[in-house]
């Protein structure tokens, strides 16, 4: 699989790790439920990026399914972050909005559904350590925008509509800023069920995801 997987570690960097650039984000360690809904989405229009698209239309669900599960399966060490310039009051706002959201503006914590240590949860939820503010601000500002959706009930675009410019760019780079505890992993489940119910892909007949 090492070898049929080198289109994808071509842009995601070796062993799913992250591209060096900001943009391509670690898939190594991601929950297999995750990374195969969002290789679905790619092929479905719901995300948009042509190369992906390109690569994914000839291949079957259970084949991407087997790809998920790789990538998920790699146990690697994450890289230091490189934390960027951030005022003590933007740092403040995004780490306020990750751990305890906002409810007056109905806007719940990243970490009740991406775990205590932001570190993702099984099957289908993933980390956030670990990812560039680029990244992070990108995608964010793509559900608020409509540019990328999910399965529904899309409950990421809910959100990411109740957020403001500010509120992305200070959630991104508090996030950026975090180190990753050695060996974090997704945890098993949530302590308690989230506030909203978000959309998945049913697996192909017979698979399951670990």
């Amino acid at each position: 699989m090492a070898q049929r997987t080198l289109a994808c570690t071509a842009c995601h960097g070796k062993e799913g790790r992250a591209g060096p650039d900001g943009y391509y984000p670690r898939i190594a360690g991601k929950p297999a439920g995750y990374l195969y809904n969002q290789l679905l989405n790619f092929r479905d229009g719901r995300r948009h990026y042509g190369l992906m698209s390109r690569l994914l239309d000839p291949l079957s669900e259970p084949y991407m399914l087997e790809i998920a599960q790789y990538f998920a399966a790699l146990d690697l060490p994450y890289a230091q972050p490189t934390a960027a310039p951030a005022s003590a009051a933007l740092q403040q706002q995004g780490r306020l909005l990750t751990v305890q959201g906002d409810p007056k503006r109905r806007i719940p914590a990243c970490a009740q559904c991406h775990g205590e240590t932001l570190t993702g949860v099984q099957p289908n939820t993933p980390g956030l350590v670990g990812l560039p503010r680029d990244y992070i601000a990108s995608q964010l500002g793509a559900w608020r925008t409509g540019q990328r959706r999910a399965h529904a009930p899309d409950c990421m675009a809910e959100i990411a509509q109740r957020l403001t410019p500010g509120d992305i760019t200070a959630v991104a780079t508090w996030l950026a800023a975090q180190v990753p505890v050695p060996g974090s992993k997704p945890a098993a489940a949530l302590p308690r069920p989230p506030e909203m119910a978000c959309g998945s892909a049913t697996l192909p007949a017979g698979r399951q995801t670990p």
